[in-house]
């Protein structure tokens, strides 16, 4: 009977059948929402880690809240391996104990009192994430530093530091280590910084 019916239709054209698949369920496009949700948490990291985020954006939160403050020079940490300051060989010894003001709308850099090119006071800067290095190796191959203190799972933004938005950076950035310690970047040459007030 069910052969019947089937041959039936085949032949009568005016009655032809189409038979639809059923829809199935995409799985790729379930494990992209799920993806993209931290991006419209303004989440800059990418499905590779092994690639760092470049570009500017604005300081979120947690990093404003991180990095205003004073900050006080505690320790040379290293120098990169292109360029070795003589200077500051073998301790940094001209510039620990100096400090640098980081507020929203104030900069000031004039406690580093023994570098000259170095003597900024700002009026309502503008920050911006330069750079987010998402594991050490990354950091390292990026900037060719080895610092002890930036370990295999830690996540790296560059600051730089802007007299407005227009204007070029200053010639002095920041390492901001997991919103955990900030590092001073003085042309290749870093320094840990400490809080000392907020």
């Amino acid at each position: 009977m069910l052969m019947l019916l089937s041959s039936g239709c085949a032949n009568d054209n005016s009655n032809k059948m189409t038979v639809q698949p059923k829809p199935q369920r995409d799985i790729s496009q379930t494990k992209l929402s799920n993806q993209s949700k931290p991006e419209e948490n303004n989440s800059f990291i990418p499905a590779n880690t092994s690639e760092p985020f470049i570009g500017h954006i604005d300081l979120d939160s947690e990093t404003e809240k991180f990095l205003y403050g004073t900050w006080k020079v505690e320790k040379l940490l290293g120098f990169g391996n292109s360029w070795n300051d003589a200077s500051e060989y073998p301790t940094g010894q001209k510039i620990i104990g100096d400090e640098i003001v980081i507020k929203k709308d104030f900069f000031s850099s004039k406690g580093l009192e023994n570098y000259n090119a170095y003597q900024y006071e700002l009026k309502n800067p503008s920050y911006s994430i330069a750079m987010i290095c998402y594991n050490g190796e990354s950091f390292y191959r990026i900037w060719k530093i080895d610092l002890d203190i930036i370990k295999l799972n830690d996540t790296v933004k560059s600051i730089e530091v802007f007299p407005s938005p227009k204007e070029s950076s200053i010639p002095l950035s920041f390492f901001d280590v997991n919103n955990n310690t900030l590092i001073l970047l003085l042309e290749s040459t870093c320094f840990e910084l400490k809080k000392v007030a907020d």
